[in-house]
């Protein structure tokens, strides 16, 4: 017997609040044995408490049980991510998704997985039924909320003309011309205001295109910005930031390490380069060097 789930019932980091998992599980499990039941909900709770390991085990167990349980796959994929194996977790949000191809759940799993490791879906293009129109469709989708403009519109030019996709094309449209005009703006404050205070005014500009995922200005601006200011740490840590958004980690590396060497009493900023430089040496395959950083940021700062 197959269990079906809809989306939003399992998935543990967004909850819905009018929803309370357990009990919404718990009539969809009542055809499960008690021992699937136990497992399953023991995997929850476990990963709850940020007990990975026991939270894996449980979910092997339900496997075990029933080898076809695709959301259980999903489930494995989530808890491995926070676990930051992000490999299996990639494997076992594959299987997933292969299951499901058009459950956008099972997708926005699969793209987190790959944006924590710098990476596209291009990567698994050939593991998954890329050509599935409703999967390239929530593909692009999932890209738009998460403000990836650039590559939310290169999705949507390849999908068939339709109502949905020209909708969307719309929106990414409108978005990316609301965000270019708000740089617009910002950079035209600058120029304006350069005899004033043109250090901070580059500090609001390069904020602004980080929260924008502007990479190749982000790239550009943080260059210049150096040139003119080669003693502010926060320009050396948005330059390596975009470097390491970039896929250029080691070029990342060096100038997150230079913003270290001239910070001076800022946590935050501190916070900020602790966590990307983690993340650069993750990627870089040297797991003691990652930790050294990321043990350094402090949760909540």
């Amino acid at each position: 017997m197959e269990l079906v789930l809809t989306p939003f019932q399992f998935y543990a980091q967004e909850p819905t609040p009018q929803i309370n998992v357990e009990e919404s599980a718990e009539v969809f499990l009542e055809a499960y044995s008690d021992e699937f039941q136990e497992s399953f909900f023991e995997a929850l709770k476990q990963k709850g408490i940020e007990n990975y390991d026991k939270a894996v085990n449980h979910l092997l167990a339900c496997k075990n049980l029933d080898a076809e349980n695709y959301t259980v796959d999903h489930e494995l994929a989530k808890t491995y991510f926070l676990d930051k194996q992000y490999n299996l977790a990639l494997d076992y949000g594959i299987v997933a998704l292969n299951s499901e191809p058009e459950n956008k759940w099972y997708l926005n799993t699969v793209v987190e997985i790959l944006r924590k490791q710098n990476q596209s879906l291009a990567l698994i293009e050939d593991r998954i039924p890329f050509k599935n129109e409703k999967l390239r469709t929530h593909l692009a989708t999932i890209y738009f909320e998460r403000k990836d403009f650039e590559e939310a519109l290169s999705v949507v030019d390849n999908l068939k003309k339709s109502p949905i996709s020209t909708e969307l094309e719309g929106k990414i449209k409108s978005a990316i011309k609301a965000r270019d005009e708000r740089l617009k703006i910002v950079s035209n404050v600058i120029a304006e205001n350069d005899k004033v205070d043109p250090l901070k005014n580059y500090k609001v500009l390069l904020q602004e295109m980080i929260a924008n995922n502007d990479f190749e200005k982000l790239l550009k601006t943080s260059e210049e910005a150096i040139e003119e200011y080669p003693s502010q740490p926060y320009f050396y840590f948005a330059h390596g930031y975009a470097l390491n958004k970039s896929l250029k980690h080691k070029e990342a590396v060096n100038f997150l390490e230079a913003a270290l060497d001239i910070l001076i009493d800022d946590p935050q900023l501190g916070n900020k380069i602790y966590g990307t430089l983690g993340e650069a040496y993750q990627q870089l395959n040297e797991p003691e060097k990652a930790n050294k950083y990321l043990s350094k940021v402090i949760p909540g700062l």
